[in-house]
């Protein structure tokens, strides 16, 4: 579910202090393959929380890893105490509800002191405010929701200024274009059918495709 969120999981781990023991919550994990990677990779304990896949479903992706625990929520009613985890992940789902002024002000609340966040979304190199316009390549694809797509400088910005976090990195991933397009092109000759973003991607070439890595810290005090 999602391009390549494995590989975007393993570049946004290196902006991440991910130890053996932690509780993590993987926000919008699909069908548990980020879930799964970050159990066996680091061993933490990880929730495997989204909307739309049961945790049933999920469980037989999962199999057996037994740190990884399935989760139907929702992004804005998380069933989980406050300051539970040592960190948070989001692996291309921020961007459906993460836009919103208030809601680092939330999702903060379920980390403890000293708890780190990591987002990996898609991005592009200028921000559709500046351009004036959405490409239309993109539009024909995400229609208006490309306005949730912004450039890793306004993430950092959005951030930043709520003093809720201290902003460990921010950067666009200079590979992402090509990342997608790859991913893009073997998920269609598995199916053996085009697979719907090919036409975006290979039309864009580049110029405004990528994604967004961003990592911040809660204060400890």
């Amino acid at each position: 579910m999602g391009p390549h969120p494995l590989w975007l999981l393993e570049d946004l781990a290196r902006d991440l202090e991910l130890r053996p023991g932690m509780r993590v919550l993987d926000l919008g994990s699909g069908k548990g393959a980020t879930s799964v990677f970050l159990a066996k990779e680091y061993g933490v304990q990880v929730w495997a929380a989204d909307l739309l896949i049961e945790p049933s479903a999920a469980a037989e992706y999962i199999g057996s890893q037994e740190n990884v625990v399935p989760v139907k929520a929702e992004a804005h009613a998380l069933p989980f105490a406050h300051g539970f985890f040592d960190a948070i992940v989001c692996i291309d789902a921020y961007e459906y509800f993460g836009t919103a002024d208030g809601y680092l002000a939330y999702i903060t609340r379920f980390l403890k002191p000293g708890g780190q966040l990591g987002v990996a979304t898609p991005a592009l190199r200028t921000e559709i405010r500046e351009l004036g316009y959405i490409p239309d390549h993109i539009r024909k694809l995400v229609g208006w929701e490309a306005i949730a797509w912004h450039t890793a400088d306004w993430w950092r910005f959005q951030w930043e200024i709520t003093e809720l976090v201290d902003v460990t990195a921010a950067r666009l991933q200079e590979s992402g274009w090509q990342d997608w397009l790859t991913w893009a092109r073997a998920v269609s000759e598995h199916r053996g059918e085009r697979d719907a973003a090919l036409d975006m991607l290979e039309a864009d070439r580049g110029e405004f495709l990528t994604f967004a890595l961003l990592a911040a810290r809660k204060p400890a005090t």
